[in-house]
């Protein structure tokens, strides 16, 4: 096969991982070349072959480069039984300092991509912002909806993975505007082994097993190679009833003085009472003069007693509670026991819904893929090369919802008394909350994406050219409730059209609802409401990524300390986007639901860019060597315009083993095509977002800030307003013709050291990044929180963001909000990365330790040039110190390995006004938003056994759960706390075994 000399491939190599790290190995090895003494030339060789192997012998990893190099071998997933690439990067410290976007954050929530993707965010500052390359090309973003920008890592299968390759650095000078925090570089398996290898992963409770077979045939012939590989993975749905820790949850409120626990107690249990979402029949007082017992707030709720648990233990009845003529005399059929009025009563209300135990927390996923990749020889200077791979992800996702009708007259309105069985002698509104689990996404992706390219050399100068072309195309089938059948069927309660006729939108045939019928509530309506109520929305993704790449790699001249050496080339890519949503979205036909429009655009980058290396010194006192390397790109993107980034970089090996690097950059990133083009969204947000909601009542207690009370009160919000009404309305959509590029600087500095023979190794590498005009998504709560805390109130630009209703009884919530993509001032990260190894051989075998450690500094977020500056480090999701380390035994034609994961302590506490303490009922309670020190432990042993290669370990050993939340402080499931550093399956036995033919 074709085969470049070690200087060309040293440059090649520059340009593909990072710049400046090989480039300084090929200056030394172009300065050896001058020599003819045979023991130069060995150096030389010996040189070159140190740059083959930096990336696959992990004890090495990133000491010799001048740019923070970490690789990862996926012989690491075998021995901690980690079965997709996502978990493999998420579970490295380059990712486990931030909460990374995982399947189960789809559950329930609408996020980037879609349900089931999954991406990586280097540093925490946006999957957007991180470069993810396959063999050295780019991957293609994949996913559905219209926020498609990032690479789904589930793509490509872990199986055709050899290692992971992550430069920690700035690289736009090299790679373009999204390698803002650094760049991931998956390296395939090449070769020509023949094997099938099996991977089960079965944790000890039922519930999120994955299933994994891959066959791989590869071949090398004269004058090229072939390899093949086909994988098969099946993770099954882990479902909340699952776990213990997913049951439904509890408030989680402590005694503020003793710390003994004040949540209600659930008579039917005798446990603390669950928390989830309640149904039943909410009942609403209107009469402001004459209001209902001070026992009975408005909105107290009316279940139903389907166990019979409150007619045999003698509950309290509406009737027996109020009396005639007493205030509001409220009437309900039988059955219906009033319950959420006081704190005993709190804990009557039945939340514990059994659709909940079904909803996924880990969807069903199953992927199937194919990866080619050859090479043929053609001349001696002249090669051939290409890539094909093939992925189709199917991700079902299972949950539940609560849905209502418009309240509904007993008395005093029109129509008084249209529901029979329910009454009262003032004005008396009932709303039926009733459950349904009509809730989730089936969720296909296809990614397909091909590389071919050519290869050569002229001279001492080294070409390649290549085009890349990656496809995605997504089908996400949503269930829905339809607007308008939603609105017939209440219609119809007051006298409205309904039987023989249709939707309006829909075209659905008009079903009669028993909007307050006890089987309705408790979600078994019949087929027939179903039918009318329900739909399926199908919407389709596609996105297009084409890149055009060719450059030359060579010698300049020759210095005394060595060659200098440079790579220069152009590149041009075009994406494309086109989201469509289901029918029912596109005509906001919605219930309750996000809503969206066609997202769709395009954009066409083009790119110069150079590198250069110049060795400065080369065997003096306190210095081996001592290299500079610098890049520069200049880059025109059609939807922005054009702009120049740079990069520096010094590399100082000052002897007996210690190395010193740093480097600057510069990067700038356009705005992605889903920020600019992406269709309003709609969405439903609390109106506890309401900065005005009972500003009056906190003004007196000292919990509100006297500028945002004082703008509520000269906005016309009176004083009276403290019960919020229905949830508002969230409008997003994208920033094409206002949003600029942003624009970032890169600092790092590093310390290396390594003992001789290297059996000891260290870094430490210190890191600096600040990205200005960031563009950022501002949701309906932080635009309401910018206009009544601003001092131009209210001609604040985001004082127009929104419309507030009009006092109707008694209601002045938001009505509608609308956010979107804006520019926003500055994101900073600064921190430091550890690494120390050792491996030596002993009596007892080969021991290897290694220890990986990243602590965050800063985290800090400025919304505006004067805003204060929000600070994250510390916060739940937001970790200062995370590690890992890891310790390998090899004996005998054994390998045994443990791994040890920690995450810091964290809390949220210092979002709220009063820290940790609330009230509930009245009594001064604590809550719990922290996490303690996190920490997991893997074993695993491997041998060849009749020419099986045998893995078998056990991950989460001691079955460590996640931290517990109060839901009112902090995102849980069930009172598990929701974030990506947590594992959520619990103690669970892998197994790998592979047969090589």
């Amino acid at each position: 096969m074709f085969t470049n000399n070690k200087l060309n491939k040293a440059v090649r190599l520059a340009m593909m991982f990072g710049a400046a790290s090989t480039l300084a190995f090929a200056g030394a090895v172009a300065a050896q070349e001058t020599s003819d003494k045979e023991d130069e030339s060995a150096k030389k060789d010996e040189k070159a072959e140190r740059i083959q192997v930096v990336g696959s012998r992990i004890r090495t990893d990133g000491l010799d480069s001048a740019t923070p190099i970490t690789v990862i071998s996926a012989e690491l997933a075998r021995d901690q039984g980690l079965n997709t690439l996502g978990e493999l990067l998420r579970t490295s410290t380059i990712a486990a300092g931030s909460s990374q976007l995982i399947s189960a954050l789809s559950v329930g929530f609408v996020t980037a991509g879609g349900a089931g993707n999954e991406s990586i965010s280097m540093r925490g500052l946006g999957a957007n912002r991180t470069l993810v390359l396959l063999n050295g090309r780019r991957a293609g973003p994949a996913g559905t909806r219209g926020q498609v920008a990032a690479f789904d890592v589930n793509s490509i299968p872990l199986s055709a993975v050899e290692r992971i390759e992550v430069l920690k650095d700035g690289a736009s000078s090299l790679y373009g505007s999204d390698a803002v925090a650094g760049v991931v570089n998956i390296i395939t398996k090449k070769g020509d082994e023949t094997n099938i290898t099996v991977n089960l992963d079965q944790p000890f409770e039922s519930g999120g097993e994955n299933y994994r077979v891959n066959a791989t045939y590869g071949r090398t012939f004269d004058r090229g190679s072939f390899r093949a590989v086909a994988d098969y993975q099946l993770r099954s749905e882990l479902a909340r009833g699952d776990r213990d820790f997913f049951a439904c949850p509890q408030r989680l409120f402590l005694d503020a003085t003793t710390g003994e626990r004040t949540d209600p107690i659930d008579p039917r249990t005798g446990d603390y009472h669950c928390n989830a979402l309640q149904y039943g029949v909410w009942v609403q007082t209107r009469n402001n003069t004459n209001p209902l017992p001070s026992n009975f707030r408005t909105g107290v709720k009316a279940q139903y007693d389907y166990d019979g648990f409150f007619a045999a233990n003698n509950r309290p009845t509406f009737a027996s509670l109020i009396t005639a003529p007493g205030p509001g005399n409220i009437t309900v059929p039988a059955g219906f026991y009033p319950v959420s009025y006081d704190k005993e009563t709190d804990g009557w209300a039945d939340a514990d819904h059994p659709f909940q135990d079904r909803q996924s927390m880990i969807p069903e996923t199953k992927v199937g893929s194919i990866f080619l990749m050859g090479n043929y020889d053609f001349t001696d200077n002249v090669s051939g090369y290409s890539e094909f791979i093939f992925s189709r992800r199917n991700t079902v996702t299972n949950s539940f919802r609560q849905f209502w009708n418009n309240e509904m007259a007993a008395t005093g309105y029109i129509n008084p008394g249209v529901v029979p069985g329910w009454g009262g002698s003032q004005r008396i509104g009932f709303m039926s909350v009733a459950m349904t689990d009509h809730s989730g996404v089936d969720t296909t992706v296809d990614y397909s994406r091909y590389v071919f390219g050519f290869e050569g050399s002229i001279g001492d100068w080294n070409w390649d050219v290549s085009y890349q072309n990656s496809y995605n195309r997504g089908d996400y089938d949503t269930k829905v409730i339809l607007f308008d059948a939603m609105l017939m069927a209440q219609n119809a309660v007051n006298g409205g059209p309904c039987v023989g006729q249709n939707s309006p939108v829909s075209g659905k045939p008009c079903t009669l609802v028993d909007w307050l019928g006890p089987d309705h509530i408790n979600g078994n309506q019949s087929q027939a409401v179903k039918d009318f109520l329900f739909d399926v929305d199908n919407g389709s993704t596609s996105y297009r990524q084409q890149t055009f790449d060719g450059y030359f790699t060579g010698e300049l001249f020759e210095l005394p300390a060595g060659f200098v050496s440079t790579a220069f080339g152009a590149s041009l890519q075009k994406d494309e986007i086109n989201d469509v949503p289901g029918k029912a979205t596109l005509a906001n036909n919605l219930w309750g639901s996000t809503g969206a429009g066609i997202t769709a655009g395009s954009a066409s980058t083009k790119a110069v860019y150079g590198e250069i290396f110049v060795p400065v010194l080369r065997d003096l006192p306190m210095v081996e060597s001592f290299d500079l390397t610098a890049s520069a790109r200049w880059t025109d993107v059609s939807t922005y315009g054009s702009d120049t980034t740079y990069k520096v970089s010094a590399n100082w090996v000052i002897g007996h083993g210690f190395q010193l690097r740093a480097s600057r950059g510069s990067s700038f990133r356009a705005p992605a095509l889903f920020e600019l083009y992406l269709q309003n969204q709609t969405g439903f947000l609390a109106q506890s977002n309401d900065p005005c909601l009972n500003w009056s009542g906190r003004l007196a207690e000292g919990t509100i800030d006297p500028r945002i009370a004082a703008n509520c009160e000269a906005g016309g919000v009176p004083a009276t307003y403290v019960t919020a009404g229905s949830s508002m309305t969230s409008v997003t959509g994208g920033g094409a013709g206002q949003l600029a590029a942003e624009t970032s600087v890169s600092k790092g500095i590093g310390l290396v050291w390594k003992s001789p023979e290297s059996v000891w190794g260290f870094s430490a590498d210190y890191y600096d990044v600040v990205i200005d005009n960031q563009v950022n998504n501002i949701g309906g709560g932080t635009v309401l929180g910018l206009c009544y805390r601003s001092e131009n109130f209210p001609n604040d630009p985001f004082c127009s963001q929104f419309t507030r209703r009009t006092g109707a009884n008694g209601d002045w919530g938001i009505a509608e909000v609308r956010g979107g993509y804006v520019n926003v001032s500055q994101q900073s990260v600064r921190g430091a990365d550890f690494m120390a190894t050792f491996e030596d051989d002993f009596s007892f075998g080969r021991l290897r330790l290694r220890l990986d450690h990243t602590v965050q500094l800063e985290r800090s977020f400025k919304q505006f040039p004067d805003s204060v500056p929000s600070t994250y480090v510390g916060d739940i999701g937001e970790p200062k110190h995370v590690g890992t380390l890891s310790a390998t035994l090899s004996r005998d034609g054994w390998r045994y390995t443990w791994n040890t994961r920690y995450v810091a302590a964290t809390d949220d506490y210092k979002y709220f006004a009063n820290g940790n303490r609330t009230t509930y009922r009245g009594q001064a309670s604590t809550f719990i938003a922290e996490t303690p020190t996190y920490i997991l432990h893997s074993a695993s042993v491997q041998t060849d056994f009749q020419g099986f290669d045998v893995t078998f370990g056990i991950a989460n050993l001691f079955d460590k759960e996640p931290p517990k939340g109060s839901p009112a402080g902090v995102r849980t499931a069930g009172n598990a706390i929701l974030y990506s550093q947590y594992d959520f399956y619990g103690r669970r036995a892998f197994l790998n075994v592979s047969y090589n033919f």
